[in-house]
């Protein structure tokens, strides 16, 4: 069994068409959606189009939590200088849309073939706001993953990819398809974009579990091309970025 995780779309279809042509080539059985899927990107609406036709189970971010409730924004940890971009993306989608976003899962596990547990979710499984990283303390992995069965657990919201074996267990990040970061956010300090779109396919034959954290390049050239066409309020950090 062949699964693709992709996470942190952003809008940014451009990215996303990249990796969806990729996966076409890797003969997956399945792709699995971690979530902020339309804000801050300029094709929310292209990029809802496309994730539903693709029929897969699909996680709920904090983006995905703030585009259909706005109000509750500073709650799932939107920062101020990025509400424009929440509400002109909220702008183009249908209350269709918007009910089907709101409809995106908290967390979802899937047993392998060969019995392993593995539970997808955003951040952590409490919370689409927890951040994991290589370096997040023990004491808080601990709390992340209290009462969990599963032994791999694969996430997104960092925007960074990441292989982390704690104990028996095994912390996987995909990375973000749409907005890969240089550095590990920090509270204050605005990010910087690699360019290139990043997902991961785990890999299940007999007593093999192989993971391969892929890195798809895209046209950003072209990117950058339609924001700079575009109304984007946050556009002016976008055309900074892939230098």
């Amino acid at each position: 069994m062949r699964i693709a995780i992709i996470s942190d779309i952003h809008g940014n279809l451009t990215a996303f068409q990249a990796v969806l042509e990729d996966i076409k080539s890797q003969n997956v059985d399945d792709i699995i959606c971690l979530g902020d899927t339309v804000t801050l990107g300029p094709h929310p609406k292209e990029v809802i189009n496309t994730l539903r036709d693709l029929h897969c189970v699909t996680i709920k971010g904090n983006h995905d939590a703030a585009v259909v409730h706005p109000e509750l924004a500073a709650k799932f940890e939107i920062t101020e200088y990025l509400l424009p971009d929440l509400h002109w993306c909220r702008e183009r989608l249908t209350e269709e849309d918007l009910d089907w976003i709101d409809g995106f899962k908290s967390t979802y596990e899937l047993t392998l073939p060969n019995n392993v547990k593995v539970l997808f979710f955003h951040g952590s499984p409490l919370s689409p706001v927890d951040i994991i990283q290589a370096t997040t303390n023990p004491e808080l992995l601990d709390k992340y993953f209290e009462g969990q069965d599963a032994t791999v657990f694969i996430g997104g919201h960092s925007h960074i990819q990441m292989y982390r074996r704690y104990g028996e267990k095994l912390i996987l990040n995909s990375g973000s398809v749409g907005n890969a970061f240089k550095f590990a956010y920090t509270p204050g300090i605005i990010p910087s974009l690699l360019p290139w779109a990043e997902y991961t396919i785990i890999s299940e034959n007999g007593n093999t579990l192989d993971v391969d954290l892929r890195r798809i390049y895209f046209n950003t050239a072209e990117l950058l091309k339609q924001i700079a066409e575009s109304k984007l309020p946050g556009k002016a950090w976008w055309l900074k970025q892939y230098s």
